[in-house]
């Protein structure tokens, strides 16, 4: 019986009726029965677009008495692509339960499900079972168990699986420099791409290496690197891929040099929304306030329609600059006059603002008000305000409201710490040590970056890796010792440890942003500009320090710590000072008023990467099986 009109008329179908009328046919002649007609058939409604159909391709699948591999894996595929990835882990252990063979296509997209899911334990079942089946040389199927790992935030092992490749492609490249990038290892990132230019393997960089690696660097603050990428991308002919082009101004803007992300704005053709939003966002988080909101509106007066990006972009310019009349303009015309309903980063924008200046009370009816649910990072920016206004009270409630969401991090009671002897209530603070030591509460440690000759050097407080470690110190006693004279004084407020004034200092004079600038210092002719790049908020006697050494030692330091930049240049900064809120406090010594610049910390406008454990899926993932 010839088959091929049949398989052409399942090819060219367009309308359900006629799919449903070939479907009559193949079952009264049979042909249901032979694997090119039903796989065809099943692929149509299974997979393929406007006749797609769930609910009716399970049905005919179920309708084989003796289904093929080709059969299951046609299902699995449309299972791991659908918004019900678990069938398709179910129809993988059924096929397994059924002795039929698994290829490595079946593999491949149970894998896929498990990323779907962020299922770990499934898809190490899955792995185990490649081994056993003798998969372990497929490369395609080893990259998308290598993108599990790492989605999975399980860096060590993706590594593994890369080692142990026999033949690596550009492909699986790529996911390892992704890994890197989303587990935090920035500095691995940009080696790998270092060893994927030496290795044997002789795969080429390709669109999606460079937009990871200028990802890498912007992260790093790396701009030697980042722009030796840039001559790459341009060396391949990618020059015209506009996601590239808004990296480059993302990579440019968030290393500090607007100059450099502003020329590649004015050069990228055809600007999409993502373009005029990253050249908002790279001038908010530079202190260019004003001219983020002008560049707002000329990206309007050119019909450019904004999206939640753009206007996440604009809020924070306001933020950053302390604009509370034009953030809660532009927050009332999003709705208004775009009909675009604010999200969680927008709410948390409008809260930094009115916490920055003071108006707790207001940002906390705007929480209040939220039409989604506020999620942890909204409380912990009100947390931040608090710390800087000394809102004791209502910065317990924040406590409250994330222990409510069971989301508290060991951030949350540093920061409640500060709170707490900033307004000298040691006791309490005693009290949270306590509970952070029981509940085995660690910090995380300040770290600062610099990059000299497309080398990342790493620092943290009182550092002694370095292998040029005794002279990093001596230059810094050196540093110390101009800047005293030039009249810095160590600004103990900012080590809120109950200790004495002499160990404060010494911890203050030892913080991994001055050990970054000193090695600058004594690796760099002077005058060099230097790019550091902190994990943290910088405190205010770094920010004095720099400041002072900006113009002391005639060298600009552009400083991002993990919320904006900082531009140090002759004695000044480009934060204009209002960063570091300002807060009249009453000297008990001398009853005499005095100005104290307090900090702020706040995680916002960043979104982190949403990890699940395995567990949260409730028993059926506890009591599934794979094998």
């Amino acid at each position: 019986m010839a088959l091929e009109p049949v398989i052409s008329a399942i090819k060219s179908v367009s309308q359900k009726t006629q799919l449903l009328q070939i479907h009559a046919h193949i079952i009264r002649t049979n042909l249901i029965q032979y694997p090119p007609v039903s796989i065809q058939f099943l692929s149509r409604i299974a997979l393929s677009g406007p006749l797609q159909d769930a609910n009716y391709s399970h049905r005919f699948f179920e309708q084989f008495t003796h289904p093929l591999v080709s059969h299951y894996n046609t299902m699995i595929r449309a299972c791991s692509m659908s918004d019900s990835p678990r069938k398709g882990l179910l129809l993988y252990r059924d096929m397994r339960r059924r002795d039929i063979a698994a290829d490595p296509v079946s593999a491949s997209f149970a894998v896929k499900s498990c990323i779907r899911l962020l299922y770990f334990l499934g898809g190490v079942q899955v792995h185990c079972n490649i081994l056993k089946d003798g998969h372990q040389w497929d490369t395609l199927l080893l990259t998308v168990v290598m993108d599990l790992y790492s989605q999975c935030q399980r860096g060590g092992d993706a590594c593994k699986v890369f080692d142990e490749m026999p033949q690596r492609d550009t492909v699986a490249w790529n996911v390892m420099i992704s890994c890197c990038v989303r587990n935090n290892r920035t500095r691995d990132a940009l080696s790998l791409f270092d060893d994927m230019q030496r290795s044997n393997d002789k795969c080429e960089p390709d669109d999606v290496t460079f937009l990871l690696l200028l990802q890498a660097c912007a992260h790093l603050n790396a701009l030697e690197f980042g722009e030796r990428i840039h001559g790459y991308i341009m060396e391949r002919g990618y020059g015209v891929a506009l996601n590239l082009s808004n990296a480059l101004i993302s990579m440019y803007s968030r290393c500090g040099c607007l100059d450099k992300a502003y020329e590649m704005f004015k050069r990228t053709g055809n600007k999409c929304v993502v373009s005029w939003s990253a050249m908002i966002s790279g001038l908010a988080m530079n202190g260019y306030g004003r001219e983020a909101i002008e560049t707002f509106e000329e990206m309007l007066r050119i019909g450019i329609q904004p999206d939640d990006q753009t206007f996440t972009s604009v809020l924070s310019a306001c933020s950053h600059s302390g604009m509370v009349d034009e953030g809660m303009s532009v927050f009332d015309r999003m709705n208004r006059e775009f009909g675009i309903t604010p999200n969680v980063r927008h709410y948390g924008c409008m809260v930094d603002l009115l916490g920055r200046v003071g108006l707790l009370d207001k940002a906390y009816q705007v929480i209040m008000s939220m039409v989604v649910k506020p999620d942890s990072t909204i409380w912990r920016t009100l947390l931040g305000a608090c710390r800087i206004h000394g809102h004791v009270t209502l910065g317990e409630q924040v406590i409250g409201h994330l222990i409510e969401l069971k989301a508290q991090e060991a951030g949350d009671y540093v920061l409640l710490l500060n709170i707490y002897s900033s307004a000298g209530h040691w006791e309490k603070v005693a009290e949270v040590r306590k509970l952070m030591k029981d509940k085995a509460i660690q910090t995380t440690p300040g770290c600062s970056t610099i990059e000299l000759k497309g080398v990342v050097h790493e620092f943290v407080v009182d550092d002694i890796s370095h292998s040029k470690n005794r002279l990093i110190y001596e230059k810094l006693d050196e540093i110390n010792h101009q800047l005293r004279i030039a009249g810095y004084v160590v600004e103990l407020s900012s080590e809120l440890h109950k200790m004495d004034d002499k160990e404060k200092g010494y911890v203050l004079s030892h913080h991994s942003e001055k050990l970054a600038v000193a090695f600058g210092v004594l690796a760099t002719p002077p005058g060099t500009t230097l790019r550091v790049a902190s994990n943290v908020r910088i405190c205010i006697d770094c920010h004095n320090f720099l400041k002072l050494f900006s113009g002391v030692y005639n060298r600009d330091v552009f400083l991002r710590d993990h919320n904006r930049f900082h531009h140090f240049k002759g004695g000044h900064c480009s934060c204009s000072d209002y960063w570091p809120e300002l807060v009249w406090i009453l000297n008990e010594s001398t009853k005499n008023q005095k100005l104290v610049q307090w900090p702020y910390y706040s995680n916002i406008y960043i979104s982190p990467i949403l990890h699940y454990n395995g567990d949260i899926f409730g028993d059926f993932y506890q009591n599934l099986s794979l094998v």
